[in-house]
Formats: C-alpha cells, structure tokens, sequence
C-alpha cells in the first residue's frame, strides 16, 4: 500500500506524506500533526529516533529522497532489486521502497512485524530473481542470520548488504566477510534520507565537516528541509548543513571515523570516555556476544563506566577483572569498565540501536 503512495508524493501527484507505523500510538500521529498542512515542496515527514520530547520529523523533499536514492545505486554498481527487511515506516525501509521506485522495480517484502525469520530469509531472496539484488539490514539482524548457515549463504548471493541502525560488532562483521557476505557499513539518519556515507565515504552530492566541538556536520543534496517540530538550538540554523549529536573526524582524504554520540560521552575522574571504543575493544574478548557501555553516577568520579555483557554461548562469562584487562591491551586504563553487568540481551529502541539510556536507568537503580 505504502509504495504507490510513495511514488505519487515523489513525482508530485499528491500532498506529502506523514509517515507512522500503522500500530504506532496516538502520541506519535499527534507528535506529528498528522492531518495538518505540510509544506508544499515536501514529500515526506519522517519520525527521527530521539527517545525523548515531542518528534520532531525530518521534512524530506521528493529531490532529497531521489538523489539518495540515485547515489547509493551509483556507489553500489547500478540499479536492482531490493529486499524489505525493515519496518517501512522507518527511513531505511522507506528508502528501499524509494529506490526500488528509481530502479523500476518493486521490492520482495520480508515480514518483520513479528520480528526478523531467518528461515523466511532464503525464500525472499530467491524471489528477487536473477540481476543486481540488495538488501538493508540492522546489525542485530546480521548477528543472526549469519548463526544460520542458510540464511548467511542467501545473504552471500545479494551484490550488497546495506547495514546502518547504529555500528556493529568488529566479530558480526568479520563472520559476515568469512561467509562471503558483502557488507556495506552505513551512516546516517533521517534528517539525511538515511545512510548518505558509506564505508566512511560520503556518496555523491553529499559533503562532510567536523565542528569545532568535535561533532559531525552533513551538508548537500540528501539533506531534510527542517523539521516537522522545530528545536531550539536549532541543527539546522546554518544554510545547507546538519549539525548531528555524533562525534568524529574527517581525514584529508574526506572519510568520516565516528566515534560516538555526544550525549552517550561518560565525564569520569575529570576524563571523557567515549562508550563506541569500549564496545569495539570488548567485543574482541572471546566470551563477550554482545556489549553495551555506559556511565551511571559515582560520588567520587563524577561517572564510572559500565559494562553490560550478553556471553558466548559455550563459555563462562567473563569477569570484570578479565575485561579490564583486555580493554588495557588497546585503550587508556581511565576507558576499562569499573563496573559489570551479566544479561540475557541488550534492549534495543528503533530498529536496533542499543538503548544505553535503558540500561543505565536500570543499573543505576541498583545502587
């Protein structure tokens, strides 16, 4: 139903769309005033993933979508099919359905209103048919089906794998790559029609700075108009810019490192600690699955670092003196986690971002 809805809003057919879930809660339909008049070069208004406030919604023009849409096909090797496996009221989902429009096409959906079936995974693909044929993914998704062997060989046939939602595990990534699975690894939002670098690379049209406070700027031809509901200070305020939360570096070369978000950074013993880094480093210890990191109150240090650890199946779970060890093998000893926390599962918001603030609420609690 969504996708001819798309197409008539692209080519200007009709009035913009505000895009929610069709189970989405009446805070949100009202959050974005749906029904009430939008701008008349807008396409579509899309939720952002903040967890907190009122949502703001990224006002997307049909060229904004377009040439997002233009560029990842140009940077992935032409036009194909494409396989929905996200939700499509997200802006990852949607810009499957946005490029498939460009291509021509119509995508093979994946049903994840229950959750992510990696034994419906082989079936879908084999219905994309011969040609160029793409995928996006989360990295939580990744992480299973690359357990299931015929789920990881279907992936390995696709020419690209798009994965964005936040940044995945060093060991996912590397048992994706031994599985022969072509993984693209995407940044962006929907303030920028989604992933507009791929690989740390800006695709087309799309221009990258860091701030003086260190953050992430995005500039160029994928950019949002605005917002739904504006705030202040305003990210927007510069002409042809974004200033995101995220923090990180641009080389000489224009590729994009990014360390992590402002608001995850954990102030201890006077010293910044970034969570992104820990994670990478636990994450190569063989008993840890999966990791979160995150600062909850201290007396003395102002925050301390913990760790939130979900083991490997077949070993025992690790100990907060083994992981501060191993953290010490690669980063400052002020970065190895004073604190841990043994779990069954990280809780994720969106479509798979690890909510940090979830568990630091939860643990800090325990004190």
């Amino acid at each position: 139903m969504l996708l001819p809805a798309v197409e008539r809003v692209l080519t200007g057919r009709d009035p913009a769309l505000v895009v929610v879930p069709t189970d989405g809660d009446d805070a949100l339909t009202a959050g974005l005033r749906v029904g009430e008049a939008v701008d008349d070069d807008v396409a579509l208004v899309v939720a952002t993933s903040g967890t907190t406030g009122a949502p703001k919604g990224a006002l997307l023009t049909a060229s904004a979508l377009t040439a997002s849409a233009d560029a990842t096909h140009d940077r992935l090797g032409g036009p194909g099919r494409w396989l929905l496996a996200l939700p499509s009221h997200h802006i990852a989902g949607i810009q499957v359905l946005v490029r498939s429009l460009r291509a021509g096409s119509t995508p093979v959906e994946l049903d994840v209103s229950a959750g992510f079936d990696i034994a419906e995974l082989p079936a879908a693909i084999a219905r994309l048919g011969a040609g160029r044929r793409y995928t996006s993914l989360v990295a939580a998704q990744l992480a299973k089906a690359i357990v299931d062997p015929a789920a990881a060989a279907a992936l390995a046939e696709l020419d690209a794998v798009l994965l964005g939602g936040g940044p995945a595990p060093r060991p996912v990534l590397d048992a994706a790559a031994a599985a022969g699975i072509a993984v693209v690894r995407t940044y962006g939002m929907s303030e920028t029609a989604g992933g507009c670098v791929y690989d740390g690379v800006p695709l087309d049209g799309v221009r990258l700075r860091a701030l003086t406070d260190g953050r992430i700027a995005i500039g160029g031809t994928t950019l949002a108009k605005g917002y739904r509901n504006p705030v202040d200070p305003d990210p927007f305020a510069e002409p042809g810019w974004f200033r995101t939360d995220d923090l990180g570096s641009v080389d000489e070369a224009g590729v994009l490192t990014v360390l992590g978000r402002a608001d995850d950074a954990i102030s201890t013993g006077g010293l910044t600690v970034l969570p992104q880094p820990v994670e990478a480093a636990l994450a190569t210890h063989p008993a840890v699955s999966d990791v979160a990191v995150f600062g909850v109150a201290d007396d003395r240090l102002g925050q301390r670092v913990v760790a939130a650890v979900v083991p490997r199946d077949g070993w025992a779970a690790p100990t907060l003196d083994a992981l501060r060890t191993h953290v010490g093998q690669t980063l400052d000893a002020t970065a190895a986690p004073r604190e841990l926390h043994i779990i069954d599962a990280l809780p994720r918001r969106g479509i798979g971002k690890v909510d940090r603030g979830a568990l630091a609420r939860r643990f800090a609690a325990d004190q």
